[in-house]
């Protein structure tokens, strides 16, 4: 049975578990790995932020840069800027990220005052920016782990917030080792992110964990965390799966065939997608906003029935 929690965003509280909800995916960035830059200008990101809400999305996911394999992440610390070596810049800075995210959250607040939105975001300073722009919700890839200043940040906000497992940084993901038992890392620094949040003063009802599939997971290692999806349930959080058009999906699509592009592996997205909802997710992000309600109303079905 799915657990019923109410989640508080800045400005409202969402009654997460009656049935699923789909924050719908809007890449403000010229290299993301599933759309390629097509809502790069603002005026396209905010037609496409749009369309999603009038196909359904309950929120919208508005990010800046992208955290695709191989992707240089903004180093937070000495050691990290070597890391990165003296040199090299290719990260997206908080100015650009800034510059990128910001019109678009404006303009489709100002056309959509009732739109939830959330910006996608590992630094604190593009959060509190994007939260007074008009943002509800700070979706971290990181977990709060690649800005120290994160978790007060949201603290001191009062805004809801996703906090997604990622192991390594993304220029990192190719040379991991492999894990034994994923599911019990995972498991493991989710919760120690959540208790970082609260720690900080976040409120546990502003919570909402994210195994994160495909962040610093190899292909295969991605299955242990459908098949036991429902194990997260006992770090005591509302979860989000995203699963929408990953590597892993395009693989098990191939059937050991050249994997299909991302934008043709949405059969594969739905069925991953149902398969956490039956497992008891409680947000879906997706870049196929409409067959991803279709589908979800499916498995809520299921999900009803099962309860009842």
């Amino acid at each position: 049975m799915r657990p019923r929690f109410a989640f508080r965003t800045g400005r409202r509280t969402l009654e997460l578990g009656a049935r699923t909800l789909v924050m719908g995916v809007v890449n403000v960035t010229p290299d993301s790995f599933s759309d390629g830059g097509l809502y790069f200008a603002p005026e396209a990101a905010v037609e496409h932020a749009l369309r999603l809400l009038d196909q359904g999305a309950d929120i919208v996911d508005v990010g800046g840069e992208s955290t695709r394999p191989g992707a240089q992440t903004q180093p937070t610390s000495t050691t990290e800027a070597r890391r990165h070596g003296e040199n090299v810049r290719t990260f997206v800075s908080q100015e650009e990220e800034l510059r990128r995210v910001l019109p678009v959250i404006g303009e489709l607040k100002r056309r959509r005052p009732e739109a939830i939105v959330s910006i996608d975001t590992y630094k604190s300073t593009v959060a509190r920016a994007a939260l007074q722009a008009g943002a509800e919700m700070v979706n971290d890839v990181s977990g709060l782990r690649w800005d120290p200043q994160m978790a007060a940040t949201i603290a001191a906000l009062g805004c809801g917030a996703v906090l997604m497992h990622t192991r390594g940084r993304p220029e990192q993901w190719r040379s991991l080792p492999l894990v034994d038992d994923m599911v019990a890392l995972v498991s493991r620094e989710l919760g120690e992110s959540a208790e970082m949040a609260l720690r900080a003063g976040v409120g546990h009802d502003r919570l909402v964990l994210d195994p994160g599939f495909g962040f610093g997971k190899n292909y295969e290692e991605n299955h242990p965390l459908l098949a036991r999806f429902e194990e997260f349930h006992r770090l005591g959080f509302p979860l989000m799966a995203g699963v929408s058009r990953k590597s892993f999906v395009g693989k098990l699509m191939a059937r050991g065939r050249p994997l299909p592009a991302p934008e043709e592996r949405l059969s594969g997205s739905l069925a991953a997608a149902a398969v956490c909802i039956l497992k008891g997710a409680h947000i879906i992000r997706a870049h196929d906003v409409k067959p991803t309600v279709e589908a979800a109303a499916v498995a809520d079905a299921a999900v009803k029935a099962a309860a009842d």
